[in-house]
């Protein structure tokens, strides 16, 4: 497909802010059309949410108080990826640290850009079984509670209102599909340890 019509490019370019691990720009573009217009946006190092499966059915999940929007979210195991991390690697040690569990199988489900107006932010989605549970290691200054839930339980959240994440929403929708197997999933092994799937 040809989108050469709809394409923006980039000829200027300003720093508003640099964070610990956020930097947010504004660029001056040039339109299709010849005009000109700025976009700023977040610059993000991109992300990793795990679906977690027990072995009963039900689903690893987190409550955790989200300071921008002031109230606890109900929410997937999720962080931000380390310089040069492969995501597999940032979501077995996301998993270990927040909640405690190892995984002996892991799945790659896909991709999701989180907000495309206003930021370069890419999380990839990964579901997990065969869980052990170990202790867990929480960040310096990290508060969140590890609870479990029927996909059921979740759906029915996500319809209510209960679940607003984007990224839990997005997942529950895959998780709907893999349930139903309208979407299936390549399982690799991992051993603990190793080297890797």
């Amino acid at each position: 497909m040809d989108d050469a019509h709809l394409k923006e490019e980039g000829t200027a370019s300003e720093l508003l802010l640099q964070g610990n691990f956020l930097r947010a720009m504004r660029d001056t573009v040039r339109l299709p059309d010849g005009h000109t217009a700025t976009r700023e946006y977040v610059v993000h190092p991109g992300a990793v949410v795990i679906v977690p499966l027990l072995d009963d059915g039900r689903l690893v999940l987190e409550r955790q108080y989200r300071y921008p929007i002031g109230r606890v979210m109900t929410e997937f195991p999720a962080g931000k990826l380390d310089a040069g991390e492969d995501p597999l690697v940032c979501g077995q040690r996301e998993l270990l640290e927040e909640t405690g569990y190892t995984a002996r199988e892991w799945a790659h489900a896909g991709a999701m850009h989180l907000a495309v107006a206003y930021s370069t932010e890419i999380i990839h989605i990964y579901f997990a079984r065969g869980l052990s549970l170990g202790d867990r290691q929480l960040d310096h200054g990290e508060f969140l509670d590890v609870i479990s839930a029927t996909p059921q339980e979740l759906f029915g959240w996500c319809r209510d209102g209960t679940v607003t994440d984007a990224k839990t929403q997005t997942c529950a929708l895959w998780l709907q599909n893999v349930l139903s197997g309208a979407w299936t999933l390549q399982w690799d092994a991992h051993v603990p340890g190793g080297a890797g799937r």
